[in-house]
């Protein structure tokens, strides 16, 4: 099983800078090579504490020049707020100077505020998603652009540096959190990323209806899965459910504030009608049991009980890849790192011979 990491940069410190909690998490992204994983993320979001990364891609070129081995994954583009063309251009040369390790994950993003703040209408992210999703892919592969329709109307243009001849296969990735995204993501034939919301036997649900639906498309069977989560790890098991349940808590709700999941919005937005049934079983709920649900779903506790936790979901869901994030909702730098280096030394390993299929070759 590859195990990976996802830098998110929020800002929920009541005593440190932006520019101090960027360049702190960024190290963990040089960290994680050291401490055995495989992978590192970096999340796209906008205007906002809950996760300050205006340009992943620029990051990821950071860490491609503080690093040798671990490939560098986007977690994601949006495409409706990026040029295709531009993210070609971009990808292209990130694959270049890093030899190849790159993995590209697509999105199409959840944020009214961001969407708002770009002056794209929400209205039409699918319509954009689904347009320049195969523009970009058709892209990296042949070193060309070119489409004609509603949103983008793009003429043939070449890309320099072009293709460096290394396959992309295995190596793009699609984000599905609601139940219309699935098939979008299995007509484009990527890998599917999903972040734990809920108890793993939903989840795999969804994992094995996107298979089939790949399968069908396609006629092969899909690569691993990437499943993140948010992560404390501690020797102690009560002071491990303590901090978790603190901090994953208050990143549950960073999520319903940075996306207004109080709102009503959803069932008024095209593409996001499925949103508002969640929206309005939190309510139902109320905040402090959802909130509960939600720290429960993800992956904390002792590096053994963890280990367990990654062994059920396989069980459930077959071949996965592991992602986490360990900076999140005010933690303590210190604790952080602490949990991603317990992780990397004792977690990591473990992982690794569960022997999922790996993602991609470098």
């Amino acid at each position: 099983m590859d195990v990976g990491t996802l830098l998110v940069f929020q800002n929920w410190y009541e005593d440190m800078s932006d520019e101090e909690v960027f360049t702190r998490e960024l190290n963990f992204g040089v960290l994680a090579e050291q401490y055995g994983f495989d992978s590192v993320w970096s999340a796209e979001h906008h205007f906002d504490d809950y996760s300050m990364c205006p340009d992943n891609v620029q990051v990821l070129s950071y860490l491609a020049g503080k690093t040798s081995r671990i490939k560098l994954g986007t977690g994601a583009v949006i495409l409706p707020w990026n040029d295709p063309l531009r993210v070609v251009e971009k990808i292209t040369m990130l694959d270049h100077v890093s030899d190849g390790r790159v993995l590209f994950g697509m999105g199409r993003g959840l944020a009214k505020m961001e969407y708002e703040g770009f002056r794209v209408d929400m209205n039409e992210a699918r319509g954009r998603f689904d347009e320049a999703a195969p523009m970009i892919m058709n892209g990296l592969r042949t070193g060309h652009v070119e489409n004609s329709g509603p949103f983008y109307d793009q003429p043939r243009v070449t890309v320099r540096p072009g293709p460096n001849g290394r396959s992309w296969d295995g190596r793009l990735f699609g984000v599905a959190m609601s139940p219309d995204s699935i098939p979008a993501i299995a007509k484009l034939g990527v890998q599917l990323m999903t972040f734990m919301q809920y108890p793993f036997e939903q989840h795999a649900e969804a994992i094995n209806r996107w298979r089939d639906l790949h399968r069908e498309n396609h006629g092969s069977e899909p690569g691993p899965p990437l499943i993140q989560d948010f992560v404390y790890c501690h020797e102690d098991p009560e002071e491990a459910k303590r901090v978790a349940h603190e901090h994953i808590s208050r990143y549950f709700m960073s999520v319903i504030k940075h996306y207004d999941f109080a709102g009503s919005h959803w069932r008024e937005t095209k593409g996001y009608e499925a949103y508002q049934v969640g929206a309005d079983m939190i309510r139902e709920a109320g905040m402090e049991a959802a909130a509960e649900a939600y720290v429960e779903a993800n992956a904390y506790g002792t590096p053994e009980q963890i280990v367990e936790k990654y062994a059920h979901r396989r069980d459930l869901g077959g071949d996965l890849m592991a992602n986490a994030a360990f900076c999140f909702g005010g933690l303590p730098f210190e604790k952080a790192e602490a949990s991603l280096k317990l992780f990397g030394e004792k977690v990591v390993p473990e992982l690794h011979k569960m022997k999922a299929r790996t993602s991609a070759t470098v």
